[in-house]
C-alpha cells in the first residue's frame, strides 16, 4: 500500500512546486542577463549630473536622442532657431516631430534666445545683443527689457507650436554671456540662467586635432562631480571629428559605473521649483 505522500494527488502537487520554482530561478537570471536591467535605475552613490544639450546645427541630433532613449537619461535642451545640415532651421516645422519625441521621452527645454543672441554691452538702460542668426545677424541691435524678454519667449512659442509642451522656465545665453540686467529682466519675466559646471564642459565645439574625443572622454569622466551640469550641442559645424558618436555612450555607461544617475534640470535643487514659462508673457 502507498503511502499519502505517493498518491496521484501529492504527485501532482510536488510537480507544480518544482516547476513554479524552476520558472522563479528562471526569470531570476533573466533579469540579471537582459538588457533593461542594464538601464536599470542607478543607485545614485556617486550622486547625480545634469546632461544638458544645446541646438548647434543638429548633425547629431537623432544619434543623441536614441542614446538617452536606450541608456534611459533624460536631460535638458536649450532652443535657438539655428541653421542645421538639412538646410533648414531648427525649429522649423520640419523639427516638429523630433521635439515631440523628445518631449514623450521627458526631457526638459530651456531658452537658447531664438536668434542665438550674444550679449555685446549695456548702455543707457538698455543691453545690446548681436544676432548669430535670422534676419539681423552679424548687426547690433539695442534692447530694452520688452524686447529681450520676447527673444526668451519665441524659442518658448516655438516649441509650445511645434511639440504641444510648454518650455521650462530657464535659459541659457549663447556663450554663457550675461550682465546682471539680463540676469535680472530674464528672472522678472520668468527665467532662470543656466550655465555649466567647469568640468561639464564636454568640449564638442572644440577642435578635433588639439582636443580628441579620447582625450575629451577621459577628463569628463575623471573631473564630473556631483552636482554638476554639463554642456554639449546637438551639432557642431566646425568639429571635424564628430564629439556625439564616440563620446556620449561611453560616458553615460562610465559615469553610472562610477555611481552616478542622470536628471533633468527640473530636479536639480537650484531649479527645481522652476514653472513652465507661458510664451509670450514668461513665467509670471
Amino acid at each position: 500500500m502507498r503511502g499519502r505522500g505517493s498518491t496521484p494527488l501529492a504527485i501532482t502537487k510536488r510537480r507544480a512546486v518544482r516547476n513554479r520554482t524552476i520558472v522563479a530561478l528562471l526569470m531570476s537570471w533573466l533579469t540579471v542577463i537582459s538588457p533593461s536591467a542594464h538601464a536599470a535605475p542607478d543607485d545614485c552613490r556617486a550622486g547625480t549630473l545634469y546632461l544638458t544639450f544645446d541646438t548647434g546645427s543638429m548633425s547629431q541630433a537623432q544619434l543623441i536622442a536614441d542614446v538617452l532613449r536606450r541608456q534611459r537619461v533624460r536631460a535638458t535642451f536649450f532652443l535657438a532657431n539655428e541653421p542645421t545640415v538639412r538646410g533648414d532651421h531648427s525649429l522649423d516645422p520640419g523639427w516638429a516631430p523630433y521635439w515631440k519625441a523628445l518631449a514623450a521621452d521627458g526631457h526638459a527645454f530651456g531658452s537658447h534666445t531664438f536668434d542665438h543672441v550674444y550679449l555685446r554691452s549695456t548702455r543707457g538702460g538698455k543691453v545690446v545683443m548681436r544676432p548669430q542668426f535670422g534676419p539681423q545677424a552679424g548687426h547690433d541691435i539695442a534692447m530694452d527689457q520688452a524686447a529681450f524678454c520676447a527673444e526668451l519667449d519665441r524659442s518658448a512659442a516655438a516649441l509650445q507650436r511645434l511639440a504641444g509642451v510648454k518650455i521650462d522656465s530657464l535659459w541659457r545665453a549663447p556663450g554663457g554671456r550675461t550682465a546682471p540686467q539680463t540676469l535680472a529682466w530674464a528672472r522678472q519675466c520668468g527665467y532662470r540662467h543656466v550655465g555649466w559646471a567647469q568640468a561639464g564642459f564636454l568640449g564638442d565645439e572644440l577642435d578635433s586635432d588639439r582636443y580628441p574625443n579620447t582625450a575629451l572622454l577621459t577628463r569628463a569622466l575623471r573631473d564630473l562631480r556631483d552636482g554638476d551640469i554639463a554642456m554639449a550641442h546637438l551639432g557642431i559645424w566646425s568639429r571635424r571629428d564628430p564629439w556625439a558618436p564616440a563620446v556620449l555612450e561611453p560616458l553615460i555607461e562610465g559615469l553610472r559605473r562610477k555611481g552616478f544617475c542622470f536628471a533633468t534640470l527640473r530636479e536639480h535643487p537650484d531649479y527645481r521649483q522652476a514653472r513652465p514659462a507661458a510664451a509670450g508673457g514668461g513665467a509670471n
